[in-house]
């Protein structure tokens, strides 16, 4: 019985096969987590969605940025870019199926078992453990909502607010939350967030700083694993924060890591895969 972490696999089917071959994957014994954006930019989306989906109980997955754009647009409120590549999804016979299966993923993951915490893009350097499971909850509930989750939606997308306080209206709070946990990147020592870069960690812009080099309240309470941004190619300098992104779909590697052992096991990536 193993647990593997895989990273950004963003439509990339074919390498996510490869890798599970690599890792002698047993749907019966084994537990794959993913760290969010299962889907997008990459050819076969809707391979990959409905692949996770069928698991069952062996996935475990938390939304990413991408995850979440597609679930914008299947409510009217976002058209694709032209390197998006959601159309299969959005015209799909299970379209609802996935949706519906989508929308009801948790932005983190917590396993005492294994002392790790998944999330998408990181945890706000400012939040305990138990605020950031709270906060979560309270952003997952929202979506979930589907008497009034339509508001939030259309409201998710926008830079505003970029540092947090808890007086903040309904909606600002709300996507605060969201943008953490799934497009957090670096940010200054006193918690503003900078969404514009993307780049590595030696470049970051004046004043900023990857979120896990601001001594994250949390990591006294956990260990995090993380995706998004794969510019650090699945490094960085914290013992406690494990990048899992190695740009799969930017034709790099798709990584996996065991949580048992923390071996790590990476298949090459075409971009015509």
């Amino acid at each position: 019985m193993a647990t593997y972490v895989i990273g950004d696999v963003q439509g990339c089917y074919k390498p996510l096969q490869h890798l599970l071959e690599i890792i002698h994957f047993s749907p019966t014994s084994d537990t794959l987590w993913f760290c969010g954006d299962i889907i997008n930019r990459g050819p076969d989306s809707l391979a990959c969605l409905r692949f996770v989906k069928n698991l069952g109980t062996k996935a475990i997955t938390v939304l990413g940025n991408h995850d979440l754009a597609l679930l914008v647009m299947a409510h009217g409120f976002l058209r694709p870019k032209a390197q998006d590549t959601f159309e299969a999804i959005l015209k799909a016979k299970d379209k609802l199926d996935l949706i519906n299966w989508l929308t009801e993923k948790p932005l983190l993951h917590h396993a005492p078992e294994h002392q790790v915490t998944l999330v998408h893009a990181g945890i706000y350097p400012l939040w305990t453990l138990s605020e950031a499971k709270e906060y979560a909850k309270e952003a997952e509930t929202a979506l979930q909502d589907k008497s009034q989750n339509k508001i939030l939606f259309k409201n998710l997308f926008g830079n505003h607010p970029n540092c947090w306080s808890s007086g903040l209206p309904y909606l600002d709070r709300l996507r605060f939350i969201i943008n953490s946990f799934t497009r957090m990147r670096v940010l200054t020592p006193d918690g503003k967030m900078n969404f514009s870069f993307k780049g590595p960690s030696n470049k970051t812009p004046k004043g900023c700083y990857p979120w896990y080099k601001l001594s994250p309240l949390a990591i006294t309470e956990t260990n995090i694993i993380f995706g998004h941004w794969a510019a650090l190619n699945g490094l960085c300098d914290n013992e406690k924060v494990q990048a899992i992104d190695t740009g799969c779909v930017w034709g790099n590697q798709l990584t996996a890591v065991c949580l048992e052992t923390n071996k790590k096991f990476s298949v090459p990536c075409l971009k015509s895969n």
